[in-house]
């Protein structure tokens, strides 16, 4: 690297004059370059070598820092059980590069829970104007089901099971709740029914209430 050595200019240089000056840098230069070599005497090729092979393992490899500074890694190698429904709620719009192939094919599905992948859904299953008229179902919600997720592939692919009817609604919304987590909100089987007290009104028994706790 260059090095900048100060001089002061007085007035006793100004006497010389500037080839005075000139001589006093090149001997402070000289002076530098001396003291330089002086403390760079020892050190050998193979002095340098070493401390550099000492200094590579400290740096890069991973076992010798302490386990405070590691980031735990890992890979998922087997799915033992699908928990989630594979369904969620949310809408549809047209893909944004119109002049593709999957353009013709496809539409996005965009779920309103963010925690689950955007899916691509077949044309087939969109409403029949969906393509004419796109923005007519922007506020429009559905119900879709994840079939599957290529590992090469940004976006699952799936299929739209329902339309639920218009976003913010209680219905709507409520019935794309309950599917999502896979809960079973169809009517009793007339098996279910056939349990129940037939004779209405109903009241509880007096004996009943006799040995029983009332927790009302």
């Amino acid at each position: 690297p260059d090095v900048i050595i100060e001089a002061q200019f007085d007035d006793n240089d100004a006497e010389h004059g500037q080839d005075h000056l000139q001589d006093t840098l090149s001997d402070d230069i000289k002076k530098l370059s001396l003291d330089t070599g002086e403390k760079g005497k020892g050190v050998g090729i193979s002095d340098v070598h070493r401390t550099k092979q000492d200094d590579g393992p400290k740096v890069n490899d991973p076992r010798l820092l302490p386990d405070e500074f590691l980031q735990r890694t890992a890979k998922v190698v087997y799915i033992l059980e699908k928990k989630h429904s594979r369904a969620a709620t949310g809408f549809i719009k047209l893909l944004a590069d119109r002049n593709s192939e999957l353009f013709k094919r496809c539409a996005m599905f965009s779920p309103v829970d963010h925690r689950v992948p955007r899916v691509y859904v077949p044309l087939a299953d969109c409403p029949p104007d969906f393509m004419s008229r796109p923005e007519g179902y922007s506020q429009k919600l559905f119900i879709c089901r994840i079939v599957d997720w290529k590992e090469d592939s940004n976006f699952a692919s799936g299929q739209l099971s329902k339309s639920l009817g218009q976003a913010g609604e209680i219905e709507p919304e409520s019935e794309g709740i309950l599917t999502e987590y896979g809960v079973d909100f169809s009517d009793f089987s007339p098996e279910a029914l056939e349990c129940l007290p037939q004779n209405l009104p109903w009241v509880i028994a007096p004996e009943e209430l006799a040995k029983r706790r009332d927790l009302r």
